[in-house]
């Protein structure tokens, strides 16, 4: 064990290991670039639709069952599902991954704009908004906390589930850790592994400023 350790301290503080082309540097970008990719992606459709479930008092059901099978479907299944459709690498764990982040967000969404105070949109109302209006400039401010909560979340376990790329040969952290497993190089393997610890630490906790700052003062002090 102390070896492996060893190996795994003389790893990362290799400086060639870290600049040289494809060394963990290029590969840090890499694994970033794949997060943001899937991340976006699944916002991009899910976040307006939780918004939109969330306001019209509906879809509670269809949160339930779409986060029951998608914990039903591990990441690496719809990777291999997709390589058989003759996706592979970097695309095909975007896509995974985008898959395994909708629903966080899609329950961020609907659940924010559900807790909104309905005195706050009663009044809304009352002075003449239209639905949209009420959606747009009344809910969803107030579901800021929870839709960047569900952002945060996705983000999050995106980072930590983009290393099954390599498997399907794609880029990223992950490729540290599949080269050491296929070359018995154990504390390559370690390494690999705290560093993608060390990113999702790094990123949750830049996440969770970006949270606060997003969130609108008056709720930040509640």
């Amino acid at each position: 064990m102390n070896d492996v350790v060893g190996d795994a301290l003389r790893y990362l503080n290799d400086p060639l290991v870290w600049t040289r082309p494809g060394g963990l540097l290029d590969l840090t970008g890499q694994h970033l670039l794949m997060t943001l990719a899937a991340v976006a992606g699944a916002a991009a459709v899910a976040l307006p639709l939780g918004a939109w479930l969330g306001h019209a008092g509906r879809g509670s059901g269809l949160l339930v069952a779409i986060s029951n099978t998608s914990r039903a479907l591990p990441t690496l299944a719809i990777i291999l599902l997709l390589a058989t459709a003759g996706l592979f690498g970097n695309t095909a764990t975007v896509i995974a991954a985008g898959v395994f982040a909708a629903p966080l967000l899609l329950a961020g969404a609907h659940d924010g704009v559900r807790s909104a105070d309905p005195a706050a949109r009663d009044a809304a109302r009352g002075l003449g908004f239209t639905p949209a209006a009420v959606l747009w400039r009344v809910e969803v401010p107030l579901a800021v906390p929870l839709v960047a909560a569900g952002v945060r979340t996705a983000v999050v376990q995106v980072v930590a589930t983009i290393p099954l790329a390599a498997l399907a040969g794609g880029g990223g952290l992950g490729q540290v850790i599949s080269l050491g497993m296929g070359t018995q190089r154990y504390g390559q393997v370690l390494a690999g592994g705290l560093l993608v610890a060390a990113l999702c630490l790094l990123v949750d906790g830049v996440l969770a400023i970006g949270q606060r700052a997003a969130t609108p003062r008056a709720l930040r002090a509640g």
